[in-house]
């Protein structure tokens, strides 16, 4: 009987394997590939292990040898088969990524396949490919905005704290206000969606005035406490506070997570405080609103309620609120959060890292 070559790993190596076999971003072959070794390792039979991940026992004793001979790099490509050479040599497609890195178009702030194609004399199809191999999209750009915050570092581990280790016999609250919500009314009916086709809706509207909706969510067990105000002023913050004072249990201390906005300072807001010792305030730091939770309610509510909607009146667009937020209560879901004050300080060094390479 023919033995299965044993595979032994080291830590560094099977976290790596780990990492590939459950991935959302990795191909489907490779995360196989990864679950084959890790199982082998484990010491399974290559018969067992084609049942379990769903291949070929064949396979399965081909990906051990391809590893034991080149590691985990040999998961991540296919060996070569024999047919007509590439068109596209490595010298090629490093000039393509390097152009496109490293350089600009005369006329425009970044390539098209077309342009560049042109530029270089090759097809666009070339690019696109050498492209969709890197991981590169010109055509798109992400915003970002770093913190400085000089109580970053403090006030990031105190927020991120009340998320994964909340005290006891208390409610950790992250609030905040979602102004200016147009009641926007489109000018014509929109056409339904159908096969083929996306629903539409009219690039113009009617403005029928704005409102603007507190919440405080709750990190615990995902409920919203919320009210709708014309204004945002600290008359309205501190008529919150009260709102937020009488939904919850008066024997529970209540830490409100929340940003720099002026009105959460106010002196009358203080004072107010200083009455109300069970209210406990923690500020993001300044530039961070990513770190306060309710900002992915607001996302939510946004995309799933009011984004694609049509209000008379700013009554209608406050209803609308209402209702998802008393069916959202119904069977709330928490937000987990799961990144560590580490993963993020990490980031955010790494981040500075590159901003100063590019100012020299």
């Amino acid at each position: 009987m023919r033995v299965a070559d044993k595979i032994e790993l080291d830590a560094r190596v099977e976290r790596q394997l780990r990492i590939l076999s459950k991935r959302r971003r990795i191909e489907a072959r490779v995360q196989q590939r990864a679950s084959v070794i890790l199982l082998a390792a484990k010491g399974w039979q290559n018969k067992d292990i084609a049942v379990e991940v769903k291949i070929d026992r064949r396979q399965v004793a081909l990906w051990r040898r391809r590893f034991l001979d080149g590691g985990v790099q040999a998961l991540l490509r296919d060996a070569s088969r024999s047919g007509r050479p590439p068109s596209v040599t490595p010298e090629i497609e490093a000039r393509i990524v390097n152009t496109t890195l490293h350089d600009k178009p005369a006329a425009a702030t970044h390539w098209s396949t077309r342009t560049l194609a042109a530029h270089l004399g090759l097809s666009a199809t070339t690019v696109r490919r050498v492209w969709q191999r890197n991981g590169l999209k010109p055509h798109l750009q992400d915003t970002f905005k770093l913190s400085r915050d000089p109580r970053f570092v403090d006030k990031l581990l105190d927020v991120v704290g009340l998320y994964v280790n909340p005290p006891e016999h208390a409610i950790v609250l992250s609030c905040d206000e979602k102004s200016q919500i147009q009641a926007l009314d489109r000018t014509q009916p929109g056409l339904p969606m159908k096969r083929g086709r996306a629903g539409t809706t009219t690039h113009d509207y009617k403005r029928n005035g704005t409102t603007t909706l507190f919440a405080a969510l709750n990190t615990l067990d995902g409920t919203v406490i919320s009210m709708c105000q014309e204004r945002h002023r600290h008359e309205e913050w501190l008529k919150f506070l009260r709102l937020i004072d009488r939904k919850t249990p008066k024997h529970l201390q209540l830490h409100l997570i929340v940003d720099n906005y002026a009105t959460h300072k106010h002196p009358e807001v203080q004072q107010w405080l200083a009455r109300h010792p069970r209210f406990v305030m923690h500020f993001t730091p300044t530039s961070a609103s990513w770190l306060n939770m309710v900002e992915r309610f607001f996302r939510d509510i946004s995309e799933n309620r009011i984004k694609r909607d049509s209000f008379t009146s700013v009554a209608e667009l406050e209803q609308a609120i209402k209702q998802y937020i008393e069916h959202h209560n119904k069977a709330p879901k928490p937000f987990i959060w799961t990144a560590t004050a580490a993963d993020i300080l990490a980031k955010v060094t790494r981040a500075k890292a590159a901003l100063a390479r590019v100012a020299r």
